[in-house]
């Protein structure tokens, strides 16, 4: 597509989500030509019994309402990322935040891999493109794309990929194979 003086811009839309503390604001950060907009809170003792910090103890602040962050890929086409909270008490800010979205990241972390069922369930039911993309922390076991599919129990069609949320470089591949695979998606049902 050729965009000119003329035409009308075009916006899209991805959301980055995950479990607690699997690095989505991280990620918004890392890629992001703006300084993001974050929503971060102190975690304080109200959420003990409340925030499963199994895992990722060091994890001081935590994501309240949303992350956002801007790409402008040219004149006329602008990427826009929003970070969804982590935490099920946050829950409700979904379906303002995925309303119009292009399709999903769905971070996961192999140290808490099971926080990424809600994700999945979320755009699996309401029909939204979605990838899985493993953020590999230091320390933590390592698994290949395809043992994480199984385990995650995905379809085949769904991309699994590994990678490093801190590195721009390793989140544009994350952010470049999302676009794909919702392109993908979305001729596929078109009639």
């Amino acid at each position: 597509m050729d965009f000119g003086p003329s035409d009308e811009p075009v916006a899209l839309k991805i959301l980055i989500a995950g479990g607690f503390g699997v690095g989505k604001t991280t990620l918004v950060g890392s890629i992001s030509e703006i300084r993001p907009l974050r929503t971060e809170e102190v975690l304080s003792d109200r959420g003990i019994g409340i925030d499963d910090v199994e895992g990722v103890e060091s994890k001081t602040t935590t994501t309240v309402a949303m992350d956002f962050g801007r790409i402008t890929i040219r004149e006329g086409l602008v990427v826009y990322l929003f970070g969804t909270p982590g935490q099920e008490r946050f829950w409700f800010m979904w379906d303002e935040l995925s309303y119009g979205a292009l399709g999903a990241v769905v971070l996961a972390d192999t140290r808490r891999l099971t926080d990424c069922f809600p994700s999945i369930d979320y755009f699996e039911q309401r029909g939204t493109p979605f990838i899985v993309a493993v953020n590999c922390f230091d320390g933590a076991d390592r698994y290949d794309a395809e043992e994480v599919r199984v385990a995650l129990d995905l379809d085949p069609d769904v991309p699994v990929l590994l990678c490093d949320v801190r590195r721009r470089t390793s989140a544009k591949t994350v952010l470049v194979t999302l676009v794909e695979h919702s392109l993908k998606v979305l001729t596929a049902s078109q009639p």
